[in-house]
């Protein structure tokens, strides 16, 4: 077992033991999980420079990570479930996105457990730091791992700042940078575009400089809304790769060891791993590099959920790789996208997301689910259509592919946020408001039952070519430009082919920055006549609609590149409240006055279509009362306006 031992920190009674229902009452364990493995064992070589670290008397290589745990104190009320909530750049996300409470780094108060449902419904959820690269503090979760000594290798590290700055650091936002290993490197680049698509223009040297080993510095500033990029060469990498197998020992530990303080010990017979956004890509990878299976052949996960991951994977196993990178046109963007093989016709590459899951003859079931940003971004379609963009691609037996129509990457909440909460960045538009954690609280009970008892889950919902309900995003410009006020983007991205050099398998890049090759064709959903999507699993707040719902919003001319999309967010693009207000815009959608006499009216459809939802089993019984309460927040917020 590659877990020797759990060191707690922390154990509590949660809510001075109040209970949860039927589940009664939860505990929370906090403290470091310690590992060793093998590097020679088959099921590694994977890992890239595994065999490189130092390791102990044992041949074994050692690490450790942050750990915390919610679980029933009496096991027998527990569902004996393991859900085990990757964190996204050290942040706990399950809470806040499954039961919709506020996002904090140790829950305590009844507000910061939301709605219960996890505690509720008695699952034993679990988190466990994987990167290296996230700081300790403000309660974020981070692993330490070996480095290997005397090792160089370059690396790039993209901003794109909303504010005019005279330095940034070296890495994506808050992260630990890869220091330069030379302050002074003549071969260092620093590169500038103007928006998306752009043509890279190399900055002098004499124009900028490292401030220190962890920052850059341009004289007159960096502008707002510019893509910058800068290579240099670093030293002594840590080995990142051990993220995977913090997460996939973890679920060993908690699920199958019977002893040695394992807290769940015998409590567990299911155990289910989640990502969102990052964390989802870091899963995707996972599945690719078929690392679910332990030290003793067993397959630690029932199921695996990457959410708002898109086609995209990360920079999670490779020399000098930046696990927290949102860059495009990274490691991240390389081919293969879908579960089954395909051959690329410009590359003549063979691969399949899940083949060597498929060639070791067993596999978990897989839930993906995106909202509309991934496929505005560019690459969400990728996952469901061929890379010669003529054919839809349907998943394996044991996958399902659901799009959260109108959505933006996270739920919006009301009133829509200023800005965005992670980046600062703002929008042309009001943010999307629609709340998807009702779609995917249900999501997680049709997996359960798929796992647990063989019930299938509601077919696959995106949109297809066959059917025109996949559409290029600009088949659906003319729709949008007829919204007053609202500007169609300039560009929407596409992946594009891209060669790193002979050794990134190994994760070694030889090509900083790739060689960039055609692109890949992708697709949004079609709309309707409100400009809603069409394809994808249509959420109430599209059934009973007093807005139109986007997963992508112009950059605030203020912050720069407004023709280029934000990172992730939506817009609200409320209809006009009256007739008289509608032919005073030369809005064409339909007034809400002329769609609903009343509120009564308009609650009693949003209750309408909340129940075929339920029947449907995209949403359950427990959320369609606040589900009509939350549409009647927003009916009065957009009386007021946004």
């Amino acid at each position: 077992m590659a877990v020797t031992a759990l060191d707690i920190t922390q154990r509590s009674a949660v809510l001075d033991g109040r209970p949860f229902g039927a589940a009664g009452a939860y505990e929370k364990i906090a403290g470091t999980l310690r590992f060793a493995v093998d590097p020679a064992l088959p099921v590694h070589a994977p890992i890239a420079d595994l065999g490189l670290a130092p390791r102990n008397e044992r041949g074994r290589v050692e690490w450790s990570a942050d750990f915390y745990l919610l679980k029933p104190v009496d096991p027998a009320r527990g569902n004996r479930r393991l859900f085990l909530d990757v964190p996204n750049r050290g942040r706990k996300v399950a809470l806040g996105m499954v039961n919709s409470a506020p996002r904090v780094p140790d829950p305590s108060t009844p507000e910061e457990f939301g709605n219960g449902f996890f505690m509720r419904h008695g699952w034993t959820v679990a988190w466990v730091g994987w990167q290296q690269d996230v700081p300790r503090r403000d309660g974020l979760m981070a692993m330490t791992v070996p480095a290997v000594r005397g090792v160089t290798g370059l690396l790039r590290c993209e901003f794109r700042p909303n504010l005019r700055a005279d330095v940034l650091p070296l890495a994506d936002r808050y992260h630990i940078p890869h220091e330069t290993a030379d302050l002074d490197d003549p071969a260092a680049r620093l590169t500038v575009r103007e928006h998306v698509g752009a043509a890279e223009v190399e900055i002098p040297r004499n124009a900028w400089r490292f401030a220190d080993r962890s920052h850059v510095h341009l004289a007159g500033g960096f502008e707002p809304g510019k893509i910058y990029d800068v290579v240099y060469r670093s030293a002594d990498p840590p080995v990142i790769g051990l993220g995977f197998l913090t997460v996939r020992d973890t679920g060993a530990f908690l699920k199958f060891d019977a002893g040695r303080g394992n807290p769940c010990a015998g409590a567990l017979d299911r155990a289910y791993v989640f990502g969102v956004s990052q964390s989802g890509r870091f899963l995707r990878h996972l599945l690719y590099l078929a690392l679910d299976e332990d030290e003793q052949g067993r397959m630690v996960f029932d199921a695996v959920v990457p959410h708002v991951a898109g086609a995209r994977r990360g920079e999670f196993n490779m020399r000098f790789g930046q696990p927290s990178l949102n860059a495009h046109q990274a490691v991240g963007d390389l081919f293969p996208f879908t579960g089954e093989e395909q051959v690329d016709p410009v590359t003549g590459k063979r691969d399949a997301l899940l083949a060597r899951l498929r060639r070791r003859g067993r596999a978990p079931k897989i839930f993906i689910i995106n909202s509309s940003a991934e496929y505005w971004r560019g690459d969400g379609s990728l996952i469901h259509t061929d890379v010669d963009g003529k054919r839809d691609v349907e998943p394996p037996d044991d996958v399902r592919i659901y799009l959260f129509a109108g959505t933006q990457h996270t739920p919006g909440p009301i009133p829509p946020n200023e800005a965005d909460p992670n980046t600062g960045g703002r929008g042309l538009k009001p943010f999307n408001t629609v709340d998807y954690a009702p779609l995917l609280r249900a999501a997680l009970v049709n997996l359960d039952r798929w796992v647990s008892a063989g019930i299938e889950p509601p077919p696959n919902e995106f949109p297809r070519l066959a059917d025109a309900s996949a559409v290029p995003a600009t088949a659906t410009k003319s729709r949008f430009d007829s919204i007053p006020g609202v500007r169609f983007p300039d560009r929407v991205g596409h992946p594009v082919r891209l060669d790193f050099g002979p050794d990134i398998e190994r994760g070694l890049v030889a090509e900083l920055p790739p060689k960039a090759g055609a692109p890949y064709p992708s697709f949004v959903s079609a709309v309707n006549a409100d400009g809603n999507e069409i394809g994808g699993v249509r959420p109430v707040e599209l059934r009973a609609a007093l807005a139109t719902f986007t997963g992508w919003n112009p950059r605030h001319p203020d912050q720069g590149a407004p023709g280029d999309l934000m990172s992730m967010q939506g817009m609200t693009l409320p209809f006009p409240r009256t007739p008289e207000e509608r032919k005073a815009s030369g809005d064409p959608r339909l007034s809400i006055a002329e769609r609903y006499p009343s509120l009564e009216a308009y609650l009693a459809r949003v209750r309408e279509v909340a129940h075929v939802l339920v029947n449907a089993r995209w949403m359950l019984a427990e959320d369609v009362e606040a589900s009509v309460e939350r549409a009647g927040v927003l009916w009065d917020q957009l009386q007021r306006g946004l």
